[in-house]
């Protein structure tokens, strides 16, 4: 695995000593470090899969003690932490670089956790959405400050292989989570899935916040040691250069309607998995978590293994990998509702696969391949990007399981066919990277946002005229299309197009609160459809007219790094 080159220390950078007065050997040596944050970043996890356990007790009836929501309603909360996680990541990566990382985890950890036992004294639809969602911007706390004290102690040459170790963490806690939170639910009820687990992330937050160092310090010189310093400072980009290379890099959008595909089908399988063992062999929440959370054993392997596989015998390529294991994810998928339905322990054993084929080509996607394929000095802005497309795939994945999963919709079997579905085109989207190295990447045409922008607003257009939305708003949309045409003459014309599409997702989503009846497919379309034009219209505001020649390309080690 690799990692973002600009998250390297800076030579000469101030170094002072943070963290908390336990100074024992192992907490404050390199080794010692990483466990620690093996162990924050896992224990993130408790308080963000739980809910999986909880899913079954929440759509019972009021009179059973549930919730009485319906499975819509239910992937509707569990999509609403995903996009608040993937906007998250677009805005911690900047506080991790200007606030004390003991803080921001600190933060992200007993609020989550808070969250989490709020939740469970929730009953309101609208009210538990809320909550799901702050909750998915607190845990999105989490990343980013690991990665960024990972960068302060650990030296280049050995960075990858520590963030793998790391990485091993949240695999281990996901299974972890789900027998601990699904064994609560069985004698606690649904809601000590949330209870329990929050508990747990409240003492590791209470030791990371003492124990945690943030940079080595050298007590007589105040500096790192040599192997630190060895790195050089990627050069500095501003904010506007910096979206300019990520968005209009055409590798790292491949690589992100992949992992958003991915994503989709992972979450199919994390969030949906134990309903699906309990509503098909009919047994309790309890068993159904013991058998589920073997995939984590899967998912371990196949986050150590698959950057090896890579370099071994693709040459860094991460394609070849990424395409292979999710074409045996969807072909898996195809044939898991009937494992399911037939044989407990090959459900087992198919599960492990599973994780396996889920994690290996996840890990590649989140961190090593964007940083491969990024323009110079934009690695950490790639994977980030990168990493919100594939939890907008991933909330996405959430509404149309919830919805598809009903009975009168298709049922299990249906659901379980998309996310194979999903697996086989994001694995036709990998191949098209198959032999792509840094040095093949490209820049996209300035005129891709503008007709892909117009395409999409005309979409939401057609949408929302068939829905019957407001007549101010189908006006607006008009006009938004008039100003992008514009957009060719004078790109701030975007601007306004931006503002209305914003406009748009709101009206549209507030429409659908109100009416309480379930999202429509047009209400659906209208608002994916805007979302995209505000990112078409983000890239004609952003665009160079001048390159700057150092940034067409990744620095030369950045395959290799």
């Amino acid at each position: 695995m690799s990692t973002p080159t600009n998250l390297r220390p800076i030579p000469g950078q101030a170094i002072s000593e943070s963290g908390g007065a336990l100074s024992s050997n192992l907490l404050t040596s390199e080794n010692g470090v990483i466990w620690t944050l093996w162990l924050t970043y896992g224990a993130f996890y408790f308080c963000r899969t739980n809910l999986s356990a909880a899913t079954p007790g929440m759509i019972l009836s009021e009179n059973s003690g549930g919730l009485g929501l319906s499975k819509e309603e239910v992937g509707w909360i569990l999509a609403s932490l995903k996009i608040a996680y993937g906007l998250g990541q677009l805005l911690n990566g900047q506080l991790s670089e200007r606030i004390s990382a003991r803080v921001l985890l600190a933060i992200g950890m007993f609020c989550s956790a808070g969250l989490n036992v709020l939740f469970g004294f929730s009953t309101g639809f609208f009210f538990l959405l809320f909550v799901w969602a702050t909750n998915g911007f607190c845990q999105s706390l989490g990343w980013t400050p690991c990665v960024r004290v990972l960068a302060n102690w650990v030296p280049v040459q050995r960075r990858g292989h520590a963030i793998g170790i790391v990485g091993t963490g949240y695999q281990l806690t996901l299974g972890l989570t789900y027998v601990i939170a699904g064994q609560s639910a069985e004698y606690l009820g649904w809601r000590g899935a949330l209870y329990v687990p929050a508990i747990l992330l409240v003492l590791t937050g209470v030791f990371t916040l003492i124990c945690l160092r943030e940079r080595p310090v050298d007590d007589s010189s105040q500096k790192l040691d040599a192997g630190r310093q060895s790195a050089t400072p990627m050069p500095s980009t501003s904010f506007s250069e910096s979206l300019y290379w990520t968005l209009y890099n055409p590798t790292l959008w491949l690589l992100g309607l992949s992992l958003g595909l991915l994503n989709a089908c992972r979450y199919g399988f994390l969030d949906w998995g134990v309903t699906h063992l309990m509503e098909t062999q009919k047994s309790g929440v309890g068993k159904a978590v013991l058998q589920f959370f073997v995939i984590a054993i899967g998912a371990t392997a196949g986050s150590y293994l698959s950057g090896w596989a890579t370099d071994r015998f693709f040459g860094s390529r991460r394609a070849p990998v990424i395409c292979v294991l999710m074409v045996l994810l969807g072909t898996l998928s195809l044939a898991y509702d009937w494992t399911v339905r037939h044989s407990a322990g090959g459900t087992m054993l198919m599960l492990v696969v599973i994780g396996f084929c889920i994690y290996g080509p996840q890990v590649l996607l989140v961190g090593t391949a964007p940083a491969d394929l990024a323009h110079r000095g934009t690695s950490a802005a790639a994977a980030g990007f990168v990493n919100f497309l594939g939890y907008m795939g991933a909330a996405t994945g959430d509404v149309v399981t919830g919805y598809f999963s009903s009975p009168k919709h298709g049922g299990w079997q249906t659901a379980i066919y998309i996310w194979a579905g999903w697996a086989f085109l994001g694995a036709i989207l990998a191949s098209l990277l198959w032999n792509t190295t840094a040095r093949k990447i490209g820049v996209m045409s300035g005129v891709i946002p503008k007709l892909g922008g117009m395409a999409t607003l005309g979409l939401a257009c057609v949408a929302i005229e068939v829905g019957e939305q407001p007549l101010e708003l189908r006006v607006a949309t008009y006009f938004g299309l008039v100003f992008l045409a514009n957009a060719f003459v004078e790109r701030r014309y975007a601007g306004l197009t931006m503002l209305i599409s914003a406009v748009g997702v709101l009206t549209v989503f507030i429409g659908f609160a109100r009416a309480k009846s379930g999202i429509t497919w047009n209400e659906s379309t209208a608002m994916i459809a805007f979302g995209l034009t505000i990112v078409a219209a983000l890239m004609v505001l952003v665009e160079q007219k001048e390159k700057p020649c150092e940034s067409l390309s990744s620095p030369p080690d950045a395959a290799d790094a």
